[in-house]
């Protein structure tokens, strides 16, 4: 099952990201460390990630970019 988009949750030190596949089915749903979010996208193929823009989402999003992946910011509601 591929997975076409993921929503990143970030935190200081563990984030929580779930990914969907095209039909909307959840392909997975986990908490990641910070120190291997970097490695586990880059294995990731290409897809949508939408993270909550706050102070590091920015950071973040151009790391993720960096590798290859569509990151889109979304304000805080």
């Amino acid at each position: 099952m591929e997975i076409t988009t993921v929503g990143l949750d970030l935190g200081k030190d563990v984030f929580q990201d779930f990914g969907i596949a095209s039909d909307g089915a959840v392909v997975f749903n986990r908490s990641v460390r910070r120190r291997k979010l970097l490695k586990l996208f880059g294995a990731l193929p290409s897809c949508l990630i939408g993270i909550e823009a706050c102070g590091s989402a920015h950071h973040c999003a151009r790391k993720l970019i960096a590798i290859g992946q569509d990151v889109r910011l979304m304000p805080a509601v």
